[in-house]
C-alpha cells in the first residue's frame, strides 16, 4: 500500500469487521482484548470501532504517558516550580494535569516560570540561554521519547552545561502489561501493543506473554485498517486455539529485534528500577532513572524541595479506567464535573487520554 487512503478503505475495513464477527459469535465465548497504546485508543474511539466490533470488547489500558504520572511526580514538579531559581520545561498536555492542590498551568498564572517545549532539545536550549537559572525538563513518556531525552542529556554532558536537569518519570510498557496479567480484577484475552514504542524496542520484549500467560499480542499500526487487521488476527488467534504467538501487523515499522541503537542509548544513561503508576501501582522494573554516568544532571539528585503530602480525589476513577476495569462512562464526574476545559482527573487532559477520547467521540 502507497497511500495512506487505503488504510482507511471503508469497505475492506467492513469486510475484516464482519469476518471478525463471525469468528468471535461461533466461538461462543466473551473476548476482551486490550490497547495499551493512547495513539491506538484515539483510533479506536474515532473510528468508531469499539461499536462496528459488536460481538468483542476493547477495552483500553494505561497506554497514555501523561495519564499513568502519578500525583506524587505533578506534586514534586510543583515544588521545583515554586524556586525562584529554577525554570520547568515540560510537553504541553503536563501543564493541566491536577496534582494533589495546584497544577502547572496555576503555578504558571502565579508567576512561576514553567515553559513548554517542543522536545528535550528545546528545553536544552532554555539552559543555555538562561546560565544564570536552573532549568528541570519534565521528562514523562515511554520508550518512544526516551531515547531523545537520552541524547540530550549527552548532549548536555558534552557541551558541559551546569544547569540543565531532568525529572525523570519515564516508564516501560512491558512490566506495566504483566502487572495487569497478574490483576486478579482485570481479564485480557489478547493485547493490542503500542506500534510507537514497538518501534524502539521491536516484538522481543512481548513474549514472555504468550509464553507465560498464554495470551496472544499484535503490534498494531494506528490507521483504522490497522487496527481493524490487528483485532482479526487476535481473535483468530485465540479462536484457532493454538499455542499463541507476537505478531506484527505494523510491519511497516517494527522488527522483532526493534531499534537496537535507540535501545542501546537509553540503556547507557537510564538504569532501570520501580515506577509508581496511576491506578496501577508500584510495578517492579518498570521506570527508568539517570543512571550514575550522567548523575549531574538528575533534578532529584541535585535540586532538593519539601513536597507536600499526595492526596488523591476520591471522585475520580481514573485509575480504574487505566486498568480497563472501568470506562469513562461510569464515572459519575464525565462530561459533568470532568471535561477536557476542567479536568478533574489526568485521564481527561492528554487528547491521547481513554476519557478524553470518550469525551470527544463515544460521549
Amino acid at each position: 500500500m502507497k497511500y495512506i487512503e487505503e488504510f482507511r478503505d471503508p469497505a475492506l475495513i467492513k469486510k475484516i469487521i464482519k469476518k471478525t464477527n463471525s469468528m468471535v459469535e461461533d466461538y461462543g465465548k466473551p473476548i476482551q482484548l486490550m490497547e495499551v497504546c493512547g495513539t491506538h485508543t484515539v483510533a479506536i474511539s474515532r473510528s468508531g470501532l469499539r461499536k462496528l466490533f459488536h460481538s468483542l470488547k476493547l477495552l483500553s489500558g494505561p497506554g497514555c504517558p501523561v495519564c499513568v504520572t502519578p500525583n506524587h511526580y505533578m506534586d514534586k514538579s510543583i515544588a521545583y516550580s515554586r524556586r525562584k531559581e529554577v525554570i520547568i520545561t515540560t510537553f504541553g498536555d503536563m501543564m493541566r494535569v491536577p496534582g494533589s492542590t495546584s497544577s502547572l498551568e496555576r503555578e504558571k498564572a502565579e508567576g512561576r516560570d514553567v515553559r513548554v517545549v517542543y522536545s528535550a532539545l528545546d528545553a536544552l536550549q532554555v539552559a543555555k540561554d538562561n546560565p544564570e537559572k536552573k532549568v528541570i525538563f519534565l521528562g514523562v513518556g515511554f520508550e518512544t521519547t526516551t531515547p531523545t531525552v537520552a541524547l540530550t542529556i549527552k548532549q548536555a554532558k558534552r557541551e558541559n552545561l551546569k544547569n540543565f536537569f531532568v525529572y525523570s518519570g519515564h516508564k516501560l510498557i512491558p512490566p506495566a502489561m504483566e502487572a495487569l496479567l497478574e490483576d486478579s480484577e482485570v481479564s485480557i484475552d489478547g493485547f493490542i501493543c503500542p506500534g510507537h514504542v514497538s518501534t524502539i524496542i521491536g516484538s522481543l520484549p512481548y513474549e514472555f506473554i504468550p509464553d507465560r500467560y498464554n495470551i496472544p499480542c499484535v503490534i498494531t499500526g494506528f490507521e483504522p485498517l490497522d487496527v481493524a487487521e490487528g483485532i482479526a488476527m487476535l481473535v483468530e488467534q485465540i479462536v484457532k486455539g493454538e499455542k499463541p504467538t507476537v505478531q506484527i501487523q505494523y510491519t511497516r515499522s517494527v522488527k522483532r529485534e526493534g531499534n537496537r541503537k535507540a535501545v542501546s542509548i537509553m540503556q547507557e544513561v537510564f538504569r532501570v528500577e520501580e515506577s509508581n503508576w496511576r491506578g496501577v501501582g508500584t510495578i517492579p522494573g518498570s521506570g527508568l532513572k539517570i543512571g550514575e554516568e550522567y548523575s549531574q544532571f538528575d533534578s532529584e539528585r541535585n535540586i532538593q524541595v519539601e513536597v507536600e503530602p499526595t492526596k488523591e480525589n476520591a471522585a475520580c476513577i481514573c485509575g480504574d479506567i487505566l486498568r480497563g476495569v472501568k470506562s469513562p462512562l461510569e464515572c459519575k464526574l464525565f462530561r459533568k464535573g470532568c471535561t477536557p476545559e476542567h479536568p478533574v482527573g489526568a485521564c481527561m487532559v492528554s487528547s491521547e487520554g481513554t476519557c478524553a477520547a470518550y469525551f470527544k467521540y463515544e460521549g
